[in-house]
């Protein structure tokens, strides 16, 4: 454990980067991280009040093996489906870790503390799925900080409003473009204005809207790499940071309009930004890039454990480096488009991916597990 002047030294640029309004967000988390106390020193001494968990994180995690026999010995002596044992694995590391953060919870008034799951990435093109499997998560975890991931697609979006309006928290994944985003936003209002019809209490609704950034740059730098004018390379990592900061300036826009005043007025709270991958793909760009760089008040940034480290040991927080770079962010967006880069094919095929990332990592723990399960002498299926 840290000694508290350790604590202290390494926690200064976390704090500011807290003290400005951004919420810290693990992105990771495994049985043994529970086990061991380490979720809890991170949110002791190193300014975390949130997790977020995907398909490629539990596939990591519980592909490890490490925490989790015991669980599956129980789970093969019942014999259970493959996909029931994963479900009731990835709710019991999701509650442990909701259990953990209960205490920021109630010390934010559920703006923080918050554990997010991901609803089976197979139904990302199916609405009632969606929902259906949303409620069955809420009701799985059964902690009050849990928060549904829903994705960004097309079929996610009518998802996002029925499960708001049923009252359930909601983590909106894999934005990738303006556009959608301004459809997630119109979600959660409508899911809001839904919840007020049925007399819910807004106050008690969260939602944050996972705004995905470094594979922004990871794509169009490559194009750019492609076309190698010195026009081309001087717009490498930029594209990223300009999306995030447009996306912003509609955040702000949306939130202080007439149909958010209304819901305002119930107590409902605003669905904030979230930075998701945050960690640098090109080892050439500093690793705290897309923390040091998105900076704006009312915001969560969820980063892998690298680089929550590498930001306490030499990020640089210096105020608010969003807002006053929207004119800057529109020119170098415009740029990468006079270049012949479509903007709108890059987010598509990004979205696309991430969808398909996914669901292969979800099936590559449903593989692990069913090889698990058939190595006590059951069948999973």
């Amino acid at each position: 454990m840290m000694t508290v002047t350790e604590a202290t030294a390494t926690a200064g640029a976390l704090k500011r980067l807290s003290d400005e309004g951004v919420s810290i967000w693990l992105d990771d988390l495994s049985r043994s991280r529970i086990e061991s106390g380490n979720l809890a020193e991170l949110v002791e001494n190193k300014n975390v009040v949130g997790v977020t968990t995907n398909p490629s994180i539990f596939q990591a995690a519980i592909g490890s093996g490490a925490g989790y026999e015991e669980q599956l010995d129980d789970l093969a002596v019942r014999g259970v489906t493959v996909d029931e044992a994963v479900r009731m694995m990835t709710t019991a590391d999701v509650r442990a870790a909701a259990d953990v953060l209960r205490g920021v919870y109630d010390a934010t008034d559920g703006r923080d503390g918050r554990v997010s799951i991901e609803v089976d990435p197979r139904l990302a093109h199916e609405t009632a799925a969606t929902v259906a499997e949303a409620k069955q998560l809420a009701w799985l975890v059964n902690r009050p900080n849990v928060m549904i991931k829903i994705p960004a697609t097309k079929a996610g979006l009518p998802a996002i409003t029925e499960v708001i309006g049923l009252g359930i928290s909601v983590n909106v994944t894999l934005i990738f473009s303006l556009e959608r985003y301004r459809e997630v936003m119109d979600a959660y209002l409508a899911g809001l204005e839904k919840a007020a019809a049925k007399g819910l209490d807004l106050s008690t609704i969260h939602s944050v809207a996972s705004f995905f950034v470094s594979r922004v740059d990871s794509e169009i730098d490559k194009r750019l790499t492609v076309l190698g004018t010195d026009e081309a390379l001087a717009l490498k990592g930029r594209a990223a940071l300009a999306n995030a900061r447009l996306a912003y300036e509609a955040y702000e826009e949306v939130f202080s309009s007439a149909r958010w005043e209304k819901s305002a007025a119930a107590r409902a709270n605003k669905q904030r930004p979230l930075w998701a991958s945050t960690g640098v793909k090109d080892p050439a760009y500093k690793d705290t890039l897309y923390v040091d760089e998105l900076v704006a008040p009312g915001t969560v940034n969820t980063m892998p454990e690298a680089t929550l480290n590498a930001t306490a040991d030499h990020g640089e927080i210096t105020g608010d480096t969003v807002t006053g770079g929207y004119a800057r962010a529109r020119a170098d967006l415009a740029a990468v488009e006079a270049l012949g880069i479509s903007y709108d094919e890059v987010v598509q095929q990004l979205e696309d991916e991430g969808v398909a990332k996914f669901e292969v990592a979800w099936n590559d723990l449903l593989a692990t597990v069913t090889k698990s399960l058939d190595s006590k002498g059951v069948d999973a299926e």
